[in-house]
């Protein structure tokens, strides 16, 4: 029985895993482009989630054209925030607009409440069938259908920064803005592309999460329980995203287990990947796949 019960939280956290990885890829596409940590990552996913489920429970949309649509809502989301908010900031201090996207993160948080309520809402049944049997193993259907999509996702990142030009030109911008201006690299351009796609990406992982959580604000923790994942892998790197958010899947999992069987502590599950990211920024500061900056002084 422990042996199965082991085996299903493996699953499971490799495939949560996958979820953290597309979140943690969204911190790595705006820090690569802007070299800005976004606190407000979290928010994309309340923001996201509470589009699509008011487009199928209130305008009573099928869930397969709402899906879509909040992608497009949250591409011209992301633009908007960039250019309304973000623009006039290009040049400023990193610090300042780290302490925006902070400031965002409360902002959009106490909108949403405002807008939808405090409570949780859950979301209509969308698949005929909950959950998948495995070998024996029972997945819940969304997350199949989120890890089908994450690995899609995750090719297109790894193929969108080695061979598209805009991907090359996020890569460019990150290492020298006036360098990338220099060479006729729009800078506004790269922001507002990198601020979309996180956006969209982000609203997928929202969706996916509220389709099985219900929604509420608690979505909006996932930012903060993904930064585990981004800094163990590298602030910069897709690989390292993907690493990360694997790593963090699987730790959380197997700290339930062993804290459900031995040690009985209650909130091992929650805290364990922090323990990670403070013993891997000892060993590696720049994580397992982060580019070492080395300054002369």
């Amino acid at each position: 029985m422990q042996s199965s019960l082991l085996f299903q939280l493996i699953i499971n956290g490799l495939i949560v895993g996958t979820l953290y990885g597309v979140i943690a890829m969204c911190f790595v596409l705006i820090y690569k482009s802007t070299q800005v940590v976004n606190f407000a990552q979290g928010e994309f996913l309340l923001i996201g989630a509470w589009t699509c489920w008011w487009l199928v429970v209130q305008a009573q949309w099928p869930f397969w054209i709402a899906f879509p649509a909040t992608f497009l809502f949250m591409l011209i989301f992301g633009i908007l925030l960039q250019m309304i908010v973000l623009r006039p900031l290009i040049g400023e201090p990193i610090i300042s607009v780290i302490m925006v996207t902070v400031g965002l993160s409360i902002f959009f948080q106490s909108m949403m409440k405002w807008i939808f309520g405090p409570w949780p809402q859950p979301f209509p049944d969308i698949f005929p069938m909950k959950s998948v049997n495995i070998g024996g193993l029972q997945v819940q259907t969304p997350y199949l259908m989120s890890m089908a999509v994450s690995l899609v996702i995750m090719v297109s990142f790894a193929w969108f920064f080695r061979y598209s030009r805009m991907g090359l030109a996020m890569r460019a911008t990150a290492f020298d803005q006036q360098v990338a201006q220099s060479l006729g690299i729009s800078v506004k351009r790269v922001f507002a592309t990198a601020w979309a796609i996180s956006a969209m990406v982000s609203a997928l992982a929202g969706v996916v999460v509220g389709m099985v959580n219900g929604v509420s604000s608690a979505l909006s923790f996932f930012g903060l329980k993904v930064f585990p994942a981004v800094i163990v892998g590298g602030l910069d790197s897709i690989v390292g995203a993907i690493v990360g958010g694997l790593i963090v899947g699987l730790i959380e999992n197997l700290a339930e287990y062993f804290d459900g069987q031995w040690l009985h502590l209650g909130n091992l599950y929650t805290v364990a990947p922090f323990y990670v990211l403070v013993i891997i920024l000892m060993i590696k500061p720049y994580g397992l796949f982060g580019t070492r900056k080395i300054e002369r002084v």
